[in-house]
């Protein structure tokens, strides 16, 4: 089985087209070609039922940590079943973000990603320390063209961004006895919530902007654009100043002190000098303010590098936001219900029409030669899970004149003593579902 570094589990195919694609190929005969849709479409409704019963359960854990609830709850939790609760939510939402093949970008990945410049080149920083859990996924690591001028020049740069980012986040309650700025206040954050969040399209050098402890700052390049000029500037005028400079020194000394001080620190300084003071004064002064407006002129670029960054994480928050917190389950609850959908499907295709028996490691390779080849899609086909899920769907196939009682449950997916694949025919394999959707409740 190979195994690729540079490819996604993730399958851009609908369920619908995936269905479509595999009648397309010819390999089923045409009296078959109904009822490999009538077993699809069973399997999704068996799949969309399962997946409700997660999503309500996922809901359930949630409700008392989420910010946007309108309603009333009887039950007062204590701390411990709190925290229970928090950590199924947590770990919930990475296994659902897992079926959907979705993938982690762990702390060290998002601070490398910080260190690289953005669309807005500033430097940005983020300080794990604020979250008490701090959950990110991803999926779809692409390029994607982007225009934008430099210089009165219009040009194009190519962006690696995700297609999705998931990211939950719940802060740590505030100490009290610490009063060093904390940035999350200024973000309206409750420490008892948490917040989660589902975003499309994210650059991946701006995914600080998914963070609300964002801190910017200038970068190098910006200090050096600062200081250097600045030093530039400054020299001579410090040259004109400074001989003016010590002739006001002699003459606050003579006027303080008298003539005898000015001779023995030999600061020149006469009546005269002292007539020219205030003129002395107001050409000091111009020098200085030319220096403080260039000054104050690199540093309004630098603010207006910073206001074009929070106008970009303005724009990134509501332009690129699919859904937020109990809202982000029911979008992915749904990806995770057509991702492994698709995977059954597809495994349940190849191991029906095909002429020998497959080992996972074969029938792993066999479909991801089949999506390349005949739609030029690359993919690291996952086998482990929809292997496991057609194991785990078991039911009884009654024939006629068999008792119920009597006949043992089955599963759909078999190993042979070889190690191969097997599962039923399509005709079993329909009856094996109905029989699970005929026992989904048992009421006495």
């Amino acid at each position: 089985m190979t195994v690729y570094q540079d490819r996604e589990a993730f399958i851009p195919y609908s369920r619908r087209d995936i269905i479509e694609l595999c009648i397309k190929d010819g390999k089923l005969p045409e009296n078959c070609q109904q009822k490999f849709r009538d077993f699809c479409s069973i399997l999704l409704a068996y799949y969309h039922f399962k997946l409700h019963k997660t999503l309500e359960v996922l809901k359930e854990n949630y409700a008392p940590f989420n910010p946007d609830a309108n309603t009333k709850y009887i039950a007062d939790y204590s701390d411990s079943e709190l925290a229970t609760m928090k950590t199924k939510v947590v770990q919930s939402f990475a296994k659902i973000l897992q079926q959907g093949n979705y993938y982690p970008i762990y702390k060290a990945s998002l601070e490398r990603a910080f260190d690289e410049m953005s669309l807005i080149e500033l430097k940005t920083f983020i300080d794990f320390n604020d979250f008490e859990e701090m959950v990110c996924y991803c999926r779809g690591d692409i390029y994607q063209t982007y225009s934008f001028k430099r210089f009165f020049r219009k040009i194009e740069k190519e962006i690696n961004i995700f297609e999705r980012v998931a990211v939950l986040i719940k802060c740590k309650d505030k100490d009290k006895n610490n009063t060093s700025e904390n940035p999350l206040e200024e973000s309206n954050l409750i420490a008892s919530k948490i917040y989660i969040s589902l975003y499309r399209n994210i650059p991946k050098n701006d995914i600080a902007f998914l963070f609300p402890n964002v801190k910017v700052s200038m970068t190098l390049k910006d200090r050096l654009m600062l200081i250097v000029p600045a030093i530039g500037a400054a020299v001579p005028i410090v040259l004109r100043i400074v001989p003016q400079f010590l002739l006001i020194i002699g003459v606050i000394v003579f006027l303080v002190l008298g003539p005898d001080y000015v001779e023995q620190l030999k600061l020149r300084a006469n009546p005269q000098d002292v007539k020219n003071m205030t003129g002395i004064l107001l050409g000091s002064l111009s020098l200085l303010v030319t220096l403080g407006g260039f000054c104050f002129k690199q540093y309004s670029q630098y603010k207006t590098k910073h206001i074009k960054f929070q106008k970009q994480v303005t724009e990134t928050l509501f332009f690129k936001n699919l859904a937020n917190n109990a809202g982000v389950f029911q979008t992915l609850t749904d990806e995770a219900e057509e991702e492994e959908c698709k995977e059954i499907i597809l495994v349940y295709y190849h191991l029906l029409t095909s002429n020998t028996s497959l080992t996972p490691e074969q029938l792993d390779d066999k479909i991801e030669v089949w999506m390349e080849e005949n739609f030029d899609t690359k993919i690291d086909f996952d086998i482990n899970g929809p292997l496991n899920n057609l194991t785990k769907i078991q039911g009884k196939i009654v024939r006629d004149g068999e008792d119920e009682d009597e006949v043992s449950e089955i599963p759909l997916l078999t190993y042979d003593e070889n190690g191969c694949c097997q599962v039923l025919p399509l005709d079993d394999a329909k009856q094996l579902i109905d029989y699970i959707w005929d026992n989904a409740f048992h009421y006495a």
